[in-house]
């Protein structure tokens, strides 16, 4: 089976929608400071944001690893488990970090601002997961995932600045 980071490489528009509106750039793996789990698993960046937040693969394996996502602010959560409920997460949500409440109803108005600006999401978003093998699931499924996997799984995922010693801020409460 082929790595999806493989596919994305190689898929030009899902690479695409995934660079913007999901905001996720295979490129931008440096997270700019050193950081580390405080249960000392491995972490590898392997992709970021424009604003300078990095997603993180955290222990040992391949694709199927935890993700955990920092931005540049101090905040961090694990957001997925495994890079294809990741890719799931960003295009089906890609609004996901504006999602504190992880309501359908909260998802259904913060797509009704990017509908404005891309009236195409929907058809761009089909494309690049039939493009990537990828089955979706409704918004409200997606976002009941994040909150268990953020909330709840994340709790073990607590991830420290090594410098200062401090540790990121979660992103969600529960």
């Amino acid at each position: 089976m082929e790595s999806l980071i493989a596919a994305i490489r190689e898929q030009e528009e899902a690479a695409r929608f995934l660079a913007w509106p999901g905001d996720f750039d295979l490129d931008l793996g440096d997270h700019g400071e050193e950081v580390h789990l405080a249960s000392g698993a491995a972490l590898e960046g392997f992709a970021g944001d424009g604003a300078g937040g990095t997603f993180f693969f955290c222990g040992e394996g391949g694709e199927e690893r935890p993700i955990l996502y920092a931005d540049s602010e101090g905040g961090s959560a694990l957001v997925a488990i495994g890079l294809r409920e990741l890719v799931r997460l960003l295009l089906v949500v890609p609004w996901w970090r504006d999602c504190q409440a992880f309501t359908e109803e909260e998802g259904r108005l913060l797509e009704a601002d990017y509908l404005e600006d891309m009236p195409d999401l929907a058809a761009r978003r089909d494309r690049a997961a039939e493009a990537l093998g990828l089955d979706l699931s409704g918004q409200a499924e997606v976002l009941a995932r994040l909150k268990e996997v953020a909330t709840r799984q994340g709790r073990d995922f607590v991830l420290i600045f090594t410098l200062e010693g401090h540790s990121y801020d979660p992103l969600f409460t529960a």
